[in-house]
């Protein structure tokens, strides 16, 4: 019984033992170093993967890889000792951003995270950088075309190297994304003040440059024989440039232009370019475009001669209400009796204790406009005398005017220069000459007269000896001391009875200097290619303005100025040391004679140029209109024509027959 029992026992310890025994040196044999490239893997996530390693456990169920996920956006690798392109087949994972691991997620600390946070961002730049590139692809990658970027989980560091293209799917998800996001939030926002820039850039009349360069290219078009011979396009060229042309009408810029410019533009273009399909052969377009260059130059050269023309044509005809303006005075003057005819006040005419004013001109309305804003900005007009010498057809129509409406408390005085007999040709030089058979020839046969281009020059007004007695002041007035010459073409909007007490310092002429532009100065008006004027000026010398001028007559006569005018008058008789006009004399008489007055005194240009400082305007005492943009004529610039208007009573009768309107 007893050796059943220990039979019994044996053979259960061998049961249990054995296989202890035979699990445990299997157990070593794992335990031991591999003999071969194989590693047993433990945790896919967490462990790298070498190479060769493609055995099967034996005992332990293998894991397949449709339950391994990667973490997002990062891959994990070691460099050194993986081939990825060698794993096998069921252990290559699979693009998914849901699944991380557990272990990973345990031993990261913040510092880690965000190493990998800027790893990534690093990632995404670069992405962004290869797409920004010229074909679309980074320039970093290899010749096979991978990317070149990995990224180490040990340090958190960019490392670069080669890649199958079956690995692309480990981060192109969310890569995709983040270049999306980038572009998206990056990209875009700074293409913005980009394309903002150049539309701040682009200028405003764009459009209508190309508008208008459209239609030159349908002219040229047109003119080429190739286009002539098809009717159907010239029929649409022709249409198109009407659309053109009606669609510019006179925009300068492209806020002006119809809604519609846009497809106007673009229906132009296709027709052009269908032109541009027919004729082909570019020498002859240019060869036609050069004609029109030259003709078109031509062009303007006979425009520019007729705009300077008509222009001084406009300046020196007399509107048709200032015609008749003069012709109802007149009329109405030689109604009244002798004792209406004369003016109120004549003890003052001679009084050197008064403000003395002299105007010369044969323009009513325009003188009118002189004494009005003269007066009504005087402190006290009772002191003013205003001294005014007309010529012979106009001398019953101004004394009309200033007896129908006399200005406040102030005096006026109305001349007939016809009856100054000591002012004839034997006495003044430039009587004679005005009407030598030359000056007249010069005058109304201009056609003969090849010598002088400038129309300038031919104005009949330099014919009137009222332009000319500025010269002979002291003979027109040979009780008064000092005397302030106005011109009529311009207002008053001060008082100028400070004037009077300016001390000359032994000066006759008291002006304000034009020295500011080139054009002004003495070269600009004087001959200095005659040795005459060149010994005795300085080219350089600053011009003054001549229009408001205060003259000291005592000085006048004590330094006889009026021989100076006469001497340099008769050496003139042939117009080479200057050419017709009055401030080119007076500036060789009155050299070294004139004390400049202060530039607030008297503003300049109001006739010519439209961009006279508004500042130097307001702050003037006088405004002066000179050029040939009068204020009473259609061509006068518009902005500055309100402040001569205001001294204008439109709704005088006189005006009103006339029909004289602002």
């Amino acid at each position: 019984m007893m050796g059943v029992r220990n039979i019994v026992l044996f053979l259960l310890c061998i049961t249990v033992v054995a296989p202890i025994v035979l699990y445990t040196d299997r157990l070593g044999s794992f335990e031991s170093p591999p003999t071969t490239n194989e590693e047993f893997i433990e945790d896919v996530p967490v462990f790298p993967f070498n190479a060769a390693d493609s055995g099967h456990l034996n005992l332990l169920p293998q894991e397949t890889s449709t339950v391994l996920k990667e973490p997002i956006g990062v891959v994990f690798s070691n460099e050194d000792s993986i081939d990825k392109r060698n794993l096998p087949r069921g252990l290559q994972l699979v693009e998914s951003r849901e699944h991380v691991s557990a272990r990973v997620l345990s031993t990261t600390t913040e510092e880690d995270q965000t190493e990998k946070d800027n790893t990534i961002k690093l990632v995404t730049d670069e992405i962004k950088h290869g797409n920004q590139g010229g074909d679309g692809t980074s320039e970093k990658n290899d010749a096979n075309g991978e990317d070149a970027i990995d990224v180490d989980d040990n340090d958190g560091k960019l490392t670069k190297s080669t890649r199958d293209s079956t690995q692309e799917p480990l981060i192109k998800g969310t890569m995709l994304e983040q270049q999306q996001e980038t572009e998206t939030s990056g990209g875009k926002k700074k293409k913005r003040p980009e394309t903002n820039k150049q539309n701040d850039q682009m200028p405003s009349d764009a459009r209508v440059l190309q508008l208008k360069d459209q239609l030159i290219q349908a002219k040229v078009y047109l003119s080429l024989p190739v286009i002539k011979s098809n009717p159907q396009l010239t029929r649409e060229l022709r249409l198109r440039m009407k659309e053109v042309s009606r669609t510019l009408g006179d925009a300068t810029k492209d806020s002006d232009l119809p809604r519609n410019a846009k497809e106007r533009v673009k229906a132009m273009e296709q027709t052009l370019l269908k032109a541009k399909q027919v004729q082909a052969d570019c020498a002859t377009v240019v060869k036609k475009l050069r004609a029109m260059i030259h003709t078109t130059e031509e062009q303007l050269h006979v425009l520019k001669k007729q705009t300077l023309f008509l222009t001084q044509l406009t300046a020196k005809t007399l509107p048709k209400g200032l015609h008749c303006l003069p012709l109802r005075l007149t009329t109405e003057y030689y109604k009244l009796n002798s004792s209406q005819q004369q003016f109120a006040n004549q003890e003052k005419f001679e009084d050197p204790k008064l403000y003395h004013y002299a105007i010369f001109s044969d323009n009513i309305l325009a003188t009118a406009v002189v004494v009005n804003s003269t007066v009504l900005n005087a402190k006290d007009a009772s002191k003013h005398v205003f001294h005014i010498v007309t010529d012979r057809l106009n001398y019953a129509a101004m004394s009309m005017w200033f007896l129908v409406n006399p200005p406040g408390k102030a005096t006026i005085q109305v001349q007939n220069i016809e009856e100054f007999t000591w002012l004839n040709a034997s006495y003044s030089p430039v009587l004679k000459q005005l009407a030598s058979p030359a000056m007249i020839d010069y005058y109304f046969k201009a056609h003969r007269a090849t010598s002088d281009s400038n129309l300038k020059f031919r104005n009949p007004k330099y014919l009137s000896i009222l332009n000319h007695l500025r010269f002979y002041l002291p003979e027109v007035f040979p009780k008064l001391n000092k005397v302030l010459f106005l011109d009529d073409d311009l207002v008053v909007q001060k008082d100028l009875t400070g004037l009077w007490s300016v001390d000359l310092k032994g000066n006759v002429n008291g002006a304000v200097e034009t020295c500011g532009e080139s054009f002004h100065r003495f070269d600009r008006y004087l001959n200095f290619s005659n040795p005459l004027i060149a010994k005795n000026f300085d080219p350089h010398a600053c011009g003054w303005a001549y229009g408001m001028n205060v003259f000291d007559l005592v000085e006048w006569k004590r330094q006889k100025i009026t021989e100076v005018y006469h001497n340099w008058q008769n050496l003139n008789h042939d117009r080479q040391l200057w050419k017709l006009g009055t401030l080119p004399p007076g500036l060789i008489t009155f050299w070294k004679r004139t004390f400049p007055l202060n530039r607030s005194w008297h503003v300049l240009g109001l006739g010519y140029n439209p961009n006279v400082n508004h500042k130097d305007i307001e702050r003037a005492a006088v405004m002066h209109y000179n050029g040939n943009m009068k204020p009473w004529l259609e061509i006068s610039i518009p902005k500055f024509r309100g402040y001569w208007t205001k001294y204008v009573n439109y709704d005088h009768p006189y005006l009103r027959e006339c029909n004289i309107n602002p």
